[in-house]
């Protein structure tokens, strides 16, 4: 099939345009944590929505080498999810997001492009898939310790890392400030549980 006639050419610039608009989003609630004095989840939120940006380049340049013109504007039509930024919510609702792109929205766009014959796009669909699967259940982890007050608490000892100058400690919760350099909580890296 002729890509520039293709339901994957709209596909694609409809999920630039969302994947764009999500690296955005989790700069704005990156914003709202550090408000909040939670500059470790600030900083798992810029990783994914530096994620978003490495997406979005990969279908930006996969357009560019399909399509038959040097410059082409493509109308699409999105809704974009307009929301207060208050973490507790912010992160759940991400999760949410993020699993729906991840199980839903993708996979579709790649059967429709093996429908297509577009092999290669699909490959990239699949994988872009499979990471927001994992940033989905990073968030809802995120979440769930936000809101059962245990950002800072485990049930076992873990090492609990200083994201500004790398002291450690192997302890049940992190301290109030490090023991290092003073900075506050907040910058203690979240540890996740894995189950063994």
């Amino acid at each position: 099939m002729n890509f520039n006639q293709s339901v994957t050419k709209e596909n694609l610039a409809r999920a630039f345009a969302g994947i764009c608009q999500d690296g955005a989003r989790y700069q704005f609630i990156a914003k709202t944590a550090i408000s909040e004095g939670f500059n470790a989840i600030s900083d798992q939120l810029k990783i994914i929505a530096k994620h978003k940006m490495a997406h979005a380049s990969v279908l930006y340049q996969i357009m560019l080498e399909n399509i038959e013109t040097d410059k082409e504007n493509i109308n699409i039509e999105a809704g974009y999810p307009f929301e207060k930024q208050f973490l507790d919510t912010s992160l759940q609702i991400s999760s949410e997001i993020e699993e729906n792109e991840g199980k839903n929205i993708f996979p579709h766009f790649a059967k429709i492009a093996h429908d297509e014959g577009f092999e290669k796009i699909e490959e990239v669909l699949l994988n872009i898939s499979k990471v927001n699967i994992a940033d989905s259940k990073k968030l809802k982890f995120l979440a769930e310790k936000f809101d059962n007050e245990m950002i800072y608490k485990c049930d076992k000892s873990y090492d609990w890392t200083c994201s500004n100058c790398g002291y450690s400690e192997n302890k049940k919760s992190a301290w109030q400030n490090c023991p290092l350099c003073s900075y506050p909580q907040g910058y203690v890296e979240i540890q996740e549980e894995v189950d063994e």
